[in-house]
């Protein structure tokens, strides 16, 4: 396929809906209403999580939301963590939270999955929410799945009988795009193949793919045999790998070989500008929607 490939824009993709919401905002001003408070909780120095929780405040004051930051040092407790989650959990004036993962190794992860209000839980990571998933019920989406099916849409994918192959099982990426992409919806109906790091003929798994949904967590893992020529490519990955010649000493790259892969496909997202900017927009989104009570309403 020589023509070039439609590159799907998830910068441009990410502005039309900040827009959006920043209406919305306003319009709940005019009201006499008080913005969304979107609040994330940071334990320790990880540098990939400081700059994920700056721009998720960046972009939440953007759109006219409120954003506070709880940051604190790695040898914070498993229980002050507990009790930092249980006093979120009952203020009124917070409508959603995250606690950024990964946590320090002393600190059981999803005992405070757990903890968080399944009602604020805008990183769609609770077993509540989870479980909705699969019911197919009103829940909280995990922020990139439903990132990647706000591209898919907003880039006018034909998905409707088309073989999604998704390589990646994470809970938080993989498996529930898989669900995602096979239900009965105008923007998924797929025959769907979930594929991870054992699957056995994985090459010729991704060749049949129509749809190519990358998220394995390897520095660009998928090359231009394992694609065919016309599929569709989201890239999920995102790495950062040292590189002498650049200015920064590093540059950014996904799970796929993009320079290779992009020549074959008719649309492809880029590393970066791709898939992680929808990422913090599906947060905010996640945070209107708990704002309205759109997907919990009040007791």
């Amino acid at each position: 396929m020589e023509k070039a490939p439609k590159i799907i824009d998830g910068k441009q993709i990410a502005s039309e809906i900040k827009k959006e919401l920043a209406q919305e905002v306003i319009a709940l001003l005019d009201e006499g209403k008080r913005p969304p408070h979107l609040v994330a909780v940071i334990v320790g120095e990880d540098g990939a999580s400081q700059s994920y929780v700056a721009s998720k405040e960046k972009q939440s004051k953007e759109v006219g939301f409120m954003s506070s930051v709880y940051s604190f040092p790695e040898t914070l407790t498993e229980e002050e963590l507990l009790n930092t989650v249980d006093f979120l959990n009952n203020d009124n004036e917070v409508d959603g939270f995250i606690v950024q993962l990964p946590l320090p190794k002393h600190i059981n992860e999803q005992k405070v999955i757990e903890r968080i209000n399944y009602k604020k839980d805008v990183d769609g990571f609770h077993p509540m929410n989870g479980g909705r998933l699969m019911y197919n019920m009103p829940c909280f989406l995990p922020a990139t799945p439903f990132g990647v099916m706000t591209m898919l849409e907003r880039a006018k994918v034909d998905t409707v009988g088309k073989h999604c192959v998704v390589v990646g099982r994470s809970n938080i990426v993989g498996t529930p795009m898989s669900v995602l992409m096979s239900r009965n919806h105008s923007n998924a109906n797929c025959t769907v193949t979930l594929c991870h790091s054992k699957t056995n003929n994985l090459k010729e798994i991704c060749l049949s793919a129509d749809i190519l949904i990358v998220a394995i967590g390897k520095p660009e893992f998928i090359t231009k045999e394992m694609v065919k020529d016309g599929a569709v490519v989201i890239d999920v990955g995102i790495h950062r790998i040292e590189d002498a010649t650049k200015e920064k000493g590093y540059r950014i790259v996904g799970d796929v070989k993009f320079d290779e892969v992009a020549p074959k496909c008719s649309q492809i997202t880029p590393v970066p500008g791709g898939v992680g900017m929808l990422t913090v927009v599906s947060l905010l989104q996640n945070t209107l929607k708990a704002y309205k009570h759109e997907i919990y309403p009040e007791d």
